[in-house]
């Protein structure tokens, strides 16, 4: 049914009975210029009516013939806004009065229950960017530019209905020339929200670290030619400040890196268009498609050597993240004159803290990092990252899904209560849910402290707000300690613990639709177990509300607890210790890596592996690729979370060649090395084989990446071998392939391969990430689905 405030018109005008539709549109049709389409399509049809915004979605009112009715209906989802997404068209007949000639765009209507959705902020369009270069167009170089079909969107809305009354542009008013484009229905800008000008809207100011105003001809202009001289600016942007500097300059990069405190981790570049990312970056056509495509996120492309690129970008990975200009600022950055071809823009924020958002808050905390500030007033009202994307198995796959994505919701199999999945600990998110759509929220980060708890906490607000939902229910992780399950607890809602890779499996599912039951295959860092030990290398017989454990890596000791994440030779101590016995660790047949620990921590962690103290069990596929690394000597301490692996990753790529996969057949015919032990009834992959291989391989003097290849290798045929048995035994053949360590290229590419050559129908993320930014999707389902069915025990094996 129609809200009833929805069937009465708020326009005065002369009105007649007449026979006709009633259309509610739901999705995302707000912000997407679909009311201008709406207006434009019924007047070639010469249909009467009107249209209007509501917080149900849009709702049309039309009169005509029958045919040109079928039509209009079909032409509606058929020539929609290409940024449009339509959900569910709802047909009634016409009970209200319309205008007695033409069609008209009513206001907007306010109300509860909200079923619509607000567009993600879109990269500037091509219509924009000529007007934005061209010397004799009124907004030349204004570095605000929009119109309905690109610009800000859900960094500046407040609440819906999407009206300019209700985004942070209210404080700019129109002027004449801005509203009459608002105003006229054949204009590229009829009711674009942000629409503004030089003479209306916001503006650019250049600022010294302290923030005092430095009067200035262009902000641009001194923008650059500081990045040029090898400073690092602070630029405020859609949402939320970059930190910039030149990426041809390895003295710039350190010293960002020195400020920020980000010793190793991969830096993005920006550059100025596809000519440019080809000089430094191998692109293929689903790349560039994905450089190009409206959201404009982080695309991960394999570095060229001798680009030019300073060395300090992505250290000891083969990978550098690449994104084109997505606002007008950004064009114009890199049409001046002088400016470096390619810019470091990260993220705006002291590590470990939120993004920086307001103009006095990025001076009070990047004063200290940046020379410069360039800054506007025109204010974010949801602070949000730049997407992450990498090409795999022919698709892009987000592993950070924020700009250009969110709010999009997923659009699910099944019917949901109103409901909260809190997410995990590390790549933190939530997810809204009700009826069928999860809404996820943008990549908050690492939920480890005050600064980022907060952002968590308002970002749900604002979710809550923007949507209108008030959950009902609530889902966390089965982790005690992680803040999102403190929060959930604090609620005071029933609340669904969830067990973190089950939360893995069933985003996955959600996104493609299965119900299951599946054998998911969850390769990820550490997740809580219901066992009290600590899950990560798992397979699972799943569906959207129980799973039982069939299978698992065997276990190592974790010696210091979370220490070991952060450091790899503790996790190299811990294999060898498991596989060979503790005589590996000491004399003179010690592996070489030691040679660089220190004699007491050695001896400490021994002790510890020794008697077990502070050293819980882990079956974490992630802590194995640590300890792969470390008795390689490739990394023995990590400055940021999964540097082992993906180092492990790039080595494993410099011998792995265009035809790698047919190495990999090779290296599994006639058959795999023996894969598993069956105990007490559960399968238990039997890792320290390939800790022993690897062990054997460095004392033959192969080359490291040989090696790290044949781990690869040898690991993707430990699964396959394994998931075979399982399929075999219970019958199960789809097969869903998430976690963490399923970033990584080949083991993703590897496993696909093998077990589509196998039969099975394989499914992973795509558009929720694989990774724990993907989990509270999962939670949301699992807990939602469980309330709906009384069952408290969503996170223990059924």
């Amino acid at each position: 049914m129609f809200p009833q405030s929805l069937l009465v018109s708020s326009l005065s005008i002369k009105k007649h009975k007449a026979k006709g539709v009633e259309l509610l549109i739901r999705g995302i049709v707000q912000g997407v210029g679909f009311r201008p389409f709406v207006y434009t399509l019924a007047t070639r049809l010469n249909i009467s009516g009107t249209v209007s915004n509501s917080s149900a979605g849009v709702v049309i009112r039309a009169v005509g013939p029958k045919e040109r009715i079928t039509s209009f209906r079909d032409l509606l989802q058929r020539e929609a806004p290409p940024l449009a997404r339509i959900f569910s068209i709802v047909e009634r007949p016409l009970t209200a009065d319309i205008p007695e000639d033409g069609f008209t765009i009513l206001a907007s209507i306010a109300g509860q229950g909200t079923s619509t959705g607000i567009p993600p902020d879109i990269a500037l369009c091509a219509d924009c960017l000529q007007e934005l270069l061209n010397p004799g167009d009124r907004r030349a170089g204004y570095p605000f530019i929009n119109c309905t079909n690109c610009g800000p969107r859900f960094t500046i809305v407040e609440t819906i209905p999407y009206d300019r009354p209700r985004t942070s542009m209210k404080v700019f008013p129109m002027c004449a020339a801005c509203a009459a484009e608002y105003g006229d229905p054949t204009d590229r800008r009829f009711h674009a929200q942000p629409n503004a000008c030089p003479v209306c809207g916001p503006h650019l100011s250049w600022h010294d670290r302290l923030g005092r105003k430095i009067a200035c001809a262009d902000p641009v202009t001194e923008a650059i030619t500081a990045l040029a001289g090898n400073a690092v600016l602070a630029i405020r942007g859609l949402g939320g400040f970059h930190l910039a500097a030149s990426g041809l300059s390895g003295s710039a990069v350190q010293l960002l890196r020195d400020r920020k405190g980000r010793r190793a981790k991969p830096l993005a570049i920006m550059v100025a268009d596809m000519d440019s990312a080809r000089r430094f970056a191998e692109i293929s056509a689903i790349e560039e498609e994905a450089l190009l495509s409206p959201e404009r996120p982080i695309v991960l492309l394999r570095k060229k050597a001798g680009s030019g690129l300073a060395d300090g970008l992505a250290p000891g990975v083969g990978d550098i993240g690449v994104m084109l200009p997505y606002t007008p600022l950004h064009h114009l950055l890199f049409q001046s004159p002088g400016c470096p071809a390619a810019l470091v823009m990260t993220s705006g924020n002291v590590s470990g803290a939120p993004i920086c958002t307001g103009n006095e808050e990025a001076i009070r905390r990047l004063g200290a990092i940046a020379d410069f500030f360039l800054l506007h007033n025109r204010e974010i009202v949801t602070r949000i990252d730049d997407s992450v994307v990498r090409i795999a198995q022919d698709l892009p796959r987000l592993f950070r899904r924020a700009r250009g994505y969110v709010p999009a919701p997923l659009l699910l199999a099944q019917s949901l209560p109103a409901v909260i999945g809190c997410g995990g600990g590390l790549k933190s998110t939530f997810c809204l849910g009700r009826d069928r759509l999860a809404y996820p929220s943008q990549h908050i980060g690492d939920l480890f402290n005050l600064e980022s708890f907060e952002f968590y906490t308002e970002s749900v607000e604002h979710l809550k707000k923007v949507f209108e939902i008030e959950p009902v229910a609530a889902a966390c992780d089965l982790h005690p300690d992680y803040m999102s399950s403190h929060y959930a607890a604090s609620l005071g809602l029933p609340l669904y613990r969830v067990q973190h890779h089950h939360a893995h499996a069933a985003a996955v599912m959600a996104e493609h639709g299965l119900s299951g039951p599946v054998l998911a295959v969850v390769l990820d860092g550490t997740g809580y177990g219901p066992d009290g030990t600590l899950w990560g290398g798992e397979i699972l017989a799943a569906d959207l509300m129980k799973y039982k454990r069939v299978g698992h890596f065997e276990q190592f000791s974790l010696p210091g607890g979370d220490a070991a994440a952060m450091e790899p030779w503790r996790m190299g101590c811990s294999a060898l210790f498991h596989t060979l016995g503790p005589e590996a660790l000491l004399g003179p047949k010690a592996p070489s890596f030691l040679a660089a620990v220190a004699p007491e921590k050695k001896e400490i962690v021994s002790q510890m592996l020794k008697t077990g103290f502070n050293s819980p069990l882990t079956s974490s596929c992630g802590r194995l690729f640590d300890a792969a690394a470390a008795i390689l000597g490739l990394r023995l301490t990590a400055s940021y979370e999964g540097q082992a692996a993906m180092e492990l990753e790039a080595l494993a790529g410099m011998a792995a060649g265009s035809d790698w996969k047919g190495k990999l057949e090779a290296s599994l015919s006639p058959g795999p090395a023996p894969a598993f032990l069956e105990e007490n009834g559960m399968l238990k992959i039997t890792t320290s084989h390939l800790i022993s291989t690897l062990y054997d391989d460095i004392r033959r003097g192969r080359t490291k990446a040989a090696i790290a290849l044949r781990f690869h290798f040898g690991l993707i045929g430990s699964i396959l071998t394994t998931v075979r048995q399982v399929s075999a035994q219970i019958g199960i053949r789809e097969i869903v392939l998430t976690g963490g360590c399923l970033q990584n290229r080949l083991l993703l590419e590897g496993l696909f391969h093998v077990l589509i050559q196998q039969k099975f129908p394989v499914f992973t993320g795509r558009n929720i990430p694989v990774n724990d930014g993907g989990v509270s999707v999962g939670q949301a389902i699992i807990g939602g689905l469980h309330h709906v069915s009384c069952d408290t025990h969503a996170g223990n094996e059924h």
